[in-house]
């Protein structure tokens, strides 16, 4: 679905390789400063990078900008799903259809409430989110709840490749298992997931393969029979002298 090739930028990215499978759950370990949301963000186009390649179905990709990104098929689900997730001020409705407005426009210029009414519903349902109406403002939802918000609006914009920062952060013990049948789920529908973690048990029990990063590089990529808490750490603090 999605392979990345030399990816450099000053000193956070050097020569980053990767590659994510269909249906496959790819997690980024790292300790804190390893470039983990780095990668992230020069892949959705948040961040201008100096050089690499990206590919998406084997054709080669240019984004820019997140604008391209989604036009790609790539969502991004911020570790600050407050500031760059959400309008904490607009309702639930309008967070979901946010990213993909022009499926829900009549002659190009009116809002068709109606029927951006009833994929909100539909997303509501699906996703379980808890909420007395789709009128809620963002800000008034519960962690869990925000999170599985801005599920939604990417998988009401047809993302196929959906790279989750941090997404249990702030989220409490019963939602953290809601999010994580979620992202099953999502893998055994065919979407392809990048999960960015601090959390090593997190890493351990939802990843099919784990990519372990140090200092801007990729120092290793470990199957499933690979991953244990010792071989991460040991790739995550395997530094460079050609960083220094």
């Amino acid at each position: 679905m999605l392979e990345v090739r030399n990816l450099n930028r000053g000193k956070v990215l050097r020569d980053v390789n990767f590659n994510l499978k269909k249906g496959e759950i790819l997690g980024f370990a790292g300790l804190m400063g390893a470039g983990r949301t780095e990668v992230a963000r020069a892949i959705f186009g948040a961040d201008t990078y100096d050089a690499g390649e990206i590919y998406i179905n084997g054709q080669q990709v240019q984004i820019k900008s997140p604008k391209d990104a989604v036009s790609h098929g790539i969502g991004y689900l911020s570790e600050d799903r407050k500031q760059y997730g959400l309008t904490l001020g607009l309702d639930i409705k309008e967070n979901i259809v946010m990213a993909s407005m022009k499926k829900f426009l009549n002659w190009r210029i009116w809002v068709d409430f109606k029927k951006a009414g009833i994929r909100a519903q539909e997303m509501v349902k699906a996703l379980n989110i808890k909420t007395p109406s789709l009128e809620q403002k963002a800000k008034f939802l519960s962690g869990g709840n925000q999170q599985k918000v801005v599920i939604g609006k990417w998988l009401t914009a047809d993302t196929d490749i959906l790279i989750f920062d941090e997404p249990t952060r702030g989220i409490d013990v019963g939602a953290k298992s809601e999010i994580y049948k979620l992202l099953n789920d999502l893998a055994h529908s065919g979407k392809s997931i990048i999960m960015i973690s601090s959390e090593l048990p997190e890493i351990l029990r939802m990843s099919h393969r784990v990519v372990v990063m140090c200092e801007g590089r990729v120092t290793g990529v470990l199957t499933a029979n690979e991953m244990t808490q010792e071989s991460i750490m040991k790739f995550a603090t395997m530094r460079s002298s050609l960083t220094h």
